[in-house]
């Protein structure tokens, strides 16, 4: 997708573009069963559209602090009320007491109600006209938290979740005057509650590489983050590894605050529980760093079967190869 074009197709100037594609809902299924099957993913139209969405968003907030001014808009705000909601329904099912240490069973509790409600959730933010669409984005909500069988979390549900606002994007509800509010915004409470699930449930990481993974749960805010921290005129990447540094400028920048959190949960030295963080401080600028995040999630996520077995297709995000 390129960069001057919104997530809609259409120019930045025009924030509501004048018709919207005709889709024919479908609930979103898994397609790739088997290996050889990873090749119809990345000739996907479903491939082409959601990296051409991280992509936008990568640029949009392009040297932009978390705590600029933005526009935020009323789907904005519904979303960030769905959020709450989830994050009310943690409070409300307390982990229970049980011999194992991780995988609280009171998540499947949690999720149980998500899986119940996910539908009636996104109608508080799909206008009436578009109600047609819910229950093919619902899908990508009850994908985005976790699995309720394993009790765990990785980046297959964070793209589930990035996959949820793309679909968003495509039948109009996010504009692109929204871009910057949907990373700062809703993406950064997406991140608060799946932490906060992570620590209630102590939620396991799903395929993980252990140390030798970038992170244990989430990949698209090291993206995003290295993005906001191009061009700065003081942080260069072998600042993140100061936590003085850190805890100033955390606020300010997503990359900082998931080393903050890191640095919250693991103990040792970083090097050892962050090898490949670790690897990337001595990298000198920024923007190799963004590049490099990108190669590598496309690699280690976007193309590893393990994640992308349990990735749903729909009507907006269809398997059918790309239109050149």
């Amino acid at each position: 997708m390129a960069e001057t074009e919104g997530m809609d197709g259409s120019s930045p100037e025009e924030d509501v573009p004048l018709s919207f594609p005709k889709y024919d809902f479908i609930i979103p299924k898994k397609e790739i069963h088997i290996v050889t099957d990873m090749g119809k993913w990345k000739r996907s139209q479903a491939y082409a559209d959601y990296m051409g969405f991280i992509l936008t968003l990568n640029e949009s907030v392009k040297g932009k602090k978390m705590t600029s001014d933005y526009n935020v808009s009323k789907p904005i705000e519904q979303l960030v009320a769905l959020l709450n909601t989830l994050d009310k329904w943690i409070d409300e099912t307390p982990p229970v007491d049980q011999p194992s240490r991780f995988g609280n069973k009171a998540f499947r509790t949690w999720y149980a109600k998500l899986e119940q409600e996910a539908e009636n959730l996104v109608t508080t933010v799909v206008p009436e006209e578009q109600k047609e669409a819910v229950p093919e984005v619902a899908v990508y909500l009850k994908e985005a938290v976790g699995n309720s069988t394993r009790i765990d979390y990785g980046t297959g549900h964070e793209a589930a979740f990035a996959a949820f606002l793309c679909c968003l994007c495509k039948i109009g509800v996010l504009k692109i005057s929204d871009q910057l509010a949907i990373v700062f915004k809703v993406f950064e409470r997406y991140l608060d509650l799946m932490r906060k699930l992570q620590k209630t449930y102590r939620m396991e990481p799903a395929g993980s590489q252990g140390v030798w993974g970038l992170d244990d749960f989430q990949f698209l805010p090291f993206i995003w983050g290295s993005s906001q921290l191009k061009d700065h005129p003081t942080l260069e990447p072998r600042h993140f590894v100061d936590e003085k540094i850190v805890n100033e400028y955390y606020k300010d920048y997503m990359f900082l605050e998931c080393i903050k959190f890191i640095t919250e949960m693991k103990t040792g030295p970083f090097a050892e529980h962050s090898n490949q963080l670790w690897n990337i401080s001595a990298v000198p600028a920024w923007s190799k760093v963004n590049q490099g995040l990108i190669r590598m999630y496309k690699a280690e996520c976007l193309e590893k079967f393990p994640v992308i077995q349990h990735f749903k297709f729909g009507s907006l995000l269809p398997i059918q190869p790309a239109k050149s």
